[in-house]
């Protein structure tokens, strides 16, 4: 019996990551090579893949309820298979019969002997539509948080660490916008960096809101290639991250830059051509190698010699890093949980837990103490986090001020993002820093805090 390549591709990426912890955003592409999916497979399996990974929690509950049985009893291949089954069915085009029968089909590849199982489950989930099950999931829920997490499909702690970051963001009761926001499939965002080249975004494509760098367009991996490492694919909040370092104040020939956790590379290749423009030197570390030779492909493109050295960033040794007496700026895009780039990273909701949020603030402050010891008097610290958890954020700013005391202070980090967005840009708070968010900005939700060093 035939079945449809991409979903083959799709399940087959669905078990790596459920097995072997892969991460979609890399397998993916790989797998879709491999198997030569034409340009219309390669679609269904990238939108079966990510929107089953994003959805999953949900459809685990509706599966439930169609099986009559916990999924902790369904053996994990043949729960892909209806994950895959309901994605079809609640959330695509894809004709009811399809959807059903290959999904039998897989199973009886994959285990004959649930091939039945699967057909009944999946034929009774369609008799019924799709937002009459969201009713049903709903009706389960003992707790508002819990039934934002099952509807919406979030662990029900990070329903309740992104409800804490909105209310610290003067953002209260757009919780569900920003959860349904995580759950839809965002263009692939790029940016061409400045300064080497012609061409502005808005020559290659429809230009970002925000940043001056930022562009969509049809094709872009198309368009990245024939850019030779100009033209790179980036969020644009992790535009309006670096680019806030950057431009917080006029560039003096001869500074000196760090970027601290550069892998790999994004903002470090922005880094560099604002660097080559102002007449700065800039110079990266990062802690793992092969990360290393990431960020050093990053900025291939770009004529600077910017050093890459591989190492933990807490354990500088700045004179070996050419800057005996400290940095004038330095960027730390500190390692986070994640979570806002779940829309992006569909698995990681499911791999993040409340338990290591106190490890990675540990780390996150132990990291700004060793910027700011390699800062000079005068210098500037951009503190990022792809992350609005609140312990990641202003836990670790409000915890650093505390330990350096009138040694540092903030800079007003909302007028800088202001001045560098292309248009009025809605952040709030008390300015000293900024959080951006996806239902609000469409970019993912980036942190970003400046800090000056006074002495």
């Amino acid at each position: 019996m035939r079945v449809s390549p991409a979903r083959i591709v799709a399940h087959e990426v669905l078990g790596a990551v459920r097995d072997d912890e892969a991460y979609a955003n890399l397998l993916l592409p790989n797998r879709i090579e491999r198997s030569k999916l034409s340009e219309a497979d390669a679609a269904l399996a990238t939108e079966l893949t990510y929107g089953t990974l994003r959805l999953s929690g949900y459809y685990d509950a509706v599966i439930e309820i169609a099986a009559n049985r916990s999924v902790a009893q369904i053996d994990p291949a043949v729960l892909d298979i209806l994950r895959l089954g309901a994605h079809q069915l609640l959330a695509t085009r894809v004709p009811t019969h399809a959807a059903v029968h290959e999904q039998v089909v897989i199973a009886h590849r994959v285990a004959p002997q649930a091939a039945g199982f699967v057909n009944a489950v999946l034929r009774t989930l369609s008799r019924t539509d799709a937002d009459e099950w969201k009713t049903r999931v709903a009706a389960r829920a003992k707790t508002e948080d819990a039934r934002l997490a099952a509807v919406h499909s979030h662990p029900e702690w990070i329903v309740r660490a992104l409800r804490a970051a909105l209310d610290r963001d003067e953002r209260a009761g757009e919780l569900e916008a920003l959860l349904a926001a995580d759950n839809v499939s965002p263009r692939v965002n790029l940016a061409v960096l400045p300064g080497l080249g012609d061409e502005t975004p808005a020559d290659l494509g429809t230009p970002n809101t925000y940043s001056p760098l930022g562009f969509t367009a049809e094709r872009p991996i198309a368009l990245v290639g024939a850019h030779e490492g100009r033209v790179r694919v980036q969020d644009e909040g992790s535009q309006l991250a670096a680019l806030a370092l950057t431009r917080a104040k006029p560039v003096e020939p001869g500074e000196r830059w760090l970027d601290l956790c550069a892998g790999p590379g994004g903002k470090t290749a922005i880094l560099a051509t604002e660097a080559l423009a102002g007449d700065a030197v800039l110079v990266a570390n990062e802690l793992v190698p092969a990360r290393t030779e990431l960020v050093r492909r990053a900025i291939a493109g770009v004529p600077l010699d910017v050093p890459v050295r591989t190492g933990d960033g807490r354990d500088l040794e700045i004179a070996a890093l050419g800057s005996p007496d400290g940095f004038d700026r330095i960027l730390l895009d500190a390692p986070c949980t994640g979570l806002g780039a779940l829309r992006r990273r569909p698995e990681a909701r499911w791999r993040k837990q409340p338990t290591d949020v106190p490890a990675l603030s540990l780390l996150q402050g132990e990291l700004v103490d060793a910027a700011l010891r390699a800062l000079r008097p005068g210098g500037l610290l951009g503190y990022v986090t792809c992350s609005p958890h609140t312990a990641e954020t202003h836990g670790t700013i409000a915890a650093a001020r505390k330990r350096w005391g009138d040694r540092i202070e903030s800079v007003d980090t909302r007028a800088v993002i202001e001045a560098v967005a292309e248009h009025p840009i809605d952040v709030r708070g008390d300015g000293s820093t900024v959080q951006l968010w996806p239902h609000a900005h469409g970019t993912d939700a980036m942190f970003i805090a400046l800090l000056r060093k006074t002495s």
